[in-house]
């Protein structure tokens, strides 16, 4: 909640009305026809050992040098369906406007083939946007997935009102916590983690409703 602090005055309504708008999507009865996916992405650093780790012992934890080297770059995005505890994730070598669309694709027609809508709730990163879809497919395939999306917005310094950005922070914490230097390694550990949270349908109950917003953030909404 903290992070609401820092928004500028002058941009308070604006926070104010994407926060409700996407509020009143989490309080949605579940609906098989139109589900809501929460979306994220973050950028991951390969780094590997400069000299070996001293494996653990008994009564003695591994030890590691703080030295490290970097191995590259990539970028981790998360789909995750918070009232059924379903999520994937997938490693990709970058972050454009094309890999946006073709993840988008995948969700659609590989995870999503039967629904009519699929509500979507992301951050409004550059790259998230309809336009991407046609700079990566031809106009009727563009199209054609366009018309299977309803996007909600997360306002700007709002990341905490989306659900795919704690799926992150679990994922840190019980799969990114150590040093890994290989993409395939990467995607493999990635694929372990989303096997066993989706073995246990880890689902989110958002309690964080709009009059507990207009209650507990009332600085931020304009004043009459």
């Amino acid at each position: 909640m903290k992070k609401c602090w820092c928004i500028p005055p002058k941009e308070n309504a604006a926070f104010v009305a994407c926060m409700e708008d996407v509020l009143a999507v989490y309080h949605r009865p579940y609906d098989i026809d139109f589900p809501v996916v929460c979306m994220d992405e973050k950028p991951y650093q390969l780094l590997g050992n400069v000299r070996q780790p001293i494996p653990a012992k008994p009564g003695k934890l591994a030890r590691y040098d703080n030295e490290y080297k970097r191995e590259g770059t990539c970028s981790i995005f998360i789909f995750t369906e918070p009232l059924t505890g379903w999520r994937y994730a997938e490693v990709s070598m970058r972050r454009t406007k094309i890999d946006w669309a073709n993840h988008i694709k995948n969700l659609l027609d590989v995870h999503y083939p039967d629904a009519k809508k699929v509500i979507l709730v992301m951050d409004n990163l550059n790259t998230h946007v309809i336009s991407s879809l046609y700079e990566a497919f031809p106009a009727p395939e563009a199209f054609r997935l366009a018309q299977r999306l309803e996007i909600h917005y997360t306002p700007k310094h709002g990341s905490w009102l989306n659900i795919a950005e704690i799926e992150l922070s679990a994922m840190s914490a019980q799969c990114l916590n150590r040093r890994i230097n290989d993409f395939y390694i990467l995607v493999n550990e990635i694929n372990a983690w989303q096997a066993d949270r989706n073995h246990m349908a880890k689902s989110v109950d958002w309690q964080f409703s709009t009059d507990d917003a207009r209650i507990k953030l009332k600085s931020l909404y304009p004043k009459f």
